[in-house]
């Protein structure tokens, strides 16, 4: 950080003192504040995409209570973020749902929860971290690329999905 200090909020805390107050804690699929990511996160989906219609084929890989194992990130017992891990196979995790409130960006929540979740993963025994993402979604791409994801070959269900892009991690 520079000799500024950038504040978050009307609070004038900085981000640093904002980093310090982040939990993160683990549930699952049917934790309400998971349920209601899930539902801000579709409508986020649909409206890049240009309407629900356009995204119908997804839905049905996407449900939140599908998925396992969730981490939700807190500030100030507030949630503001979350991921998810959903078993794909003996040997691959698919991570779902990585999404941090927009007020909330800027503080590597996202990083942090993918360490996490990474780790947790290799804990399981899983040899790859395999998502899937959208190329409109460059920042999440970008965050993918730079944490070692590379693009693979599209699985199913998303290799007969336009608009799909998948990536993987050996873990």
């Amino acid at each position: 950080m520079s000799g500024k200090s950038a504040f978050i909020g009307e609070m004038g805390i900085t981000k640093l003192e904002c980093m310090e107050r982040i939990e993160f804690k683990w549930t699952d699929g049917g934790d309400e504040s998971f349920r209601q990511f899930y539902i801000e996160t579709e409508n986020y989906y649909s409206q890049i995409v240009g309407g629900v219609k356009k995204r119908a084929g997804f839905v049905p890989y996407n449900l939140s209570d599908t998925i396992s194992d969730v981490l939700i990130a807190y500030i100030d017992g507030k949630p503001v973020g979350c991921a998810g891990l959903k078993k794909y196979s003996d040997t691959d995790v698919e991570i779902k749902r990585v999404w941090v409130e927009p007020e909330s960006r800027g503080q590597k929540i996202a990083s942090r929860m993918l360490n996490l979740i990474e780790e947790k993963a290799r804990q399981m025994n899983y040899k790859r971290a395999i998502l899937q993402t959208r190329p409109i979604m460059m920042d999440a791409v970008k965050l993918y690329e730079n944490r070692g994801y590379s693009l693979i070959d599209n699985y199913p269900p998303y290799d007969k999905l336009e608009g799909a892009i998948c990536m993987a991690l050996v873990l």
